[in-house]
């Protein structure tokens, strides 16, 4: 298995695209998959498509579902950092993607994003692991 780590800065976006460090670290790999994992207790990994209202629509979703309200019983951080540490029962701090021939097999409007509500923490490491096969 080949692995690297990635620093992504999350920032205030609850969303963002991992798709082309992920595509640059297969390309020439071969056949195989692609693990992207996320070491962290209050972010997620998806493939969803982006760039066409999904994002906000993602956003309203996980307000619903998970107010970022002062509820929770985990309340240390600021408001709805309860919240945060819930996001990743929904949101899975992983996800495997076949590869063949050095690309990941995307569908065409997949792309693979880092999903991350707090905003405490704005640096965020991403686990890149190629298993060939």
């Amino acid at each position: 298995m080949e692995s690297t780590e990635i620093t992504v800065r999350s920032g205030d976006r609850l969303v963002t695209d991992l798709t082309g460090e992920l595509a640059r670290f297969c390309a020439g790999r071969g056949d195989g998959l692609v693990n992207v994992f996320v070491p962290h207790a209050t972010a997620g990994v998806a493939l969803m498509e982006t760039g066409s209202g999904s994002e906000p629509d993602l956003a309203g979703a996980i307000d619903r579902l998970l107010p970022a309200e002062d509820i929770y019983r985990h309340r240390h951080g600021s408001l709805g950092h309860g919240r945060d540490h819930v996001l990743p029962a929904f949101v899975s701090p992983s996800v495997s993607i076949p590869v063949l021939a050095g690309e990941p097999t995307l569908g065409t409007w997949q792309s693979v994003v880092l999903v991350d509500s707090n905003g405490d923490n704005p640096n965020r490491r991403v686990r890149l692991s190629f298993l060939e096969g």
